[in-house]
Order: structure tokens, then C-alpha cells, then sequence
């Protein structure tokens, strides 16, 4: 386990509300130069704490306004590496979770509408060796940003 501080901890806080938040910005946060905070996110970086930077994206004015969890179940003798690559190649498939237990895999998804969905649905039925599904619709989400 990577040794982080409480000045490195309060570092990432910020970082993860504004990964564009500036050094010279943080350096007022947390009470250290410029150059110190520096020092502190490239070691965060080289150690493999800090693993890249992200944009929070409005996928709606995107056109892909509708989110869904897919539940999977799969033939029991399917590998793990076989789960992902058969979903991963689809393009509205955002993550993948490989679960221990029922189901095996939790698969996000994002599309148009409920028409779209349904193509979805029905392609990852077809992929690999899936022997179930069963979809969430989400109605809203929140998530933790501090």
C-alpha cells in the first residue's frame, strides 16, 4: 500500500472535484509552495496512486441519455478474460464488472432510448456464452466527487 498523508489525501480531494485545478490553486488549499504540491502529485502519479485525469461528460447532449445496468450469467465454464472481451467490444458497453457469485458480470450501458436498448440487449444475448440477463434501468445516480 502506497504511503499517503493527509496533505496527499486532501491533494487528491481536490483533484477528483477539479482535475484542472491548477498547482498554484492547491498550494493555497493545503498550505505548501507551488513547487511542493508539485512534487507530491508526480510522486502521487509515479507510484500509481493518481492513475490519469477525467472529464465529467452530459452524455444526454450526446445523444445517449438513458442508463442501464446488465446483469449476465454465463455458461460456468466461461473465463473471466472471455466475459469482457465478449462485451467490451460493443460500443454503447461503458464498464464491465466481473462478479464472484450470480450474476458474473454487471455490464453499464448508455443509448438513445428504449428502442436502442433493446438492440443492445439483445446483441449482448447473442455474445459469448450468456445463458441470462437482466436489466436496471437508472433513474438517476449520484456519485462522490470529494
Amino acid at each position: 500500500m502506497a504511503e499517503v498523508d493527509d496533505t496527499d489525501r486532501l491533494l487528491l480531494d481536490l483533484l477528483r472535484v477539479d482535475a484542472r485545478r491548477t498547482y498554484s490553486d492547491m498550494a493555497g488549499e493545503v498550505g505548501l509552495s507551488v513547487a511542493a504540491v508539485k512534487r507530491r502529485v508526480d510522486r502521487l502519479r509515479e507510484i500509481g496512486v493518481i492513475t490519469g485525469f477525467t472529464v465529467q461528460v452530459d452524455h444526454a447532449r450526446l445523444g445517449a441519455g438513458v442508463e442501464a445496468f446488465i446483469e449476465l450469467r454465463f455458461l460456468g465454464n466461461t473465463r473471466v478474460s472471455a466475459i469482457v472481451r465478449s462485451v467490451g467490444s460493443i460500443p454503447e458497453v461503458q464498464a464491465v464488472f466481473t462478479l464472484a457469485g450470480d450474476p458474473d458480470a454487471l455490464v453499464q450501458v448508455r443509448v438513445r432510448d428504449l428502442a436502442h436498448l433493446q438492440l443492445v440487449i439483445d446483441t449482448l444475448r447473442r455474445s459469448g456464452s450468456v445463458t441470462g440477463t437482466r436489466t436496471l434501468m437508472v433513474l438517476g445516480s449520484w456519485e462522490r466527487r470529494d
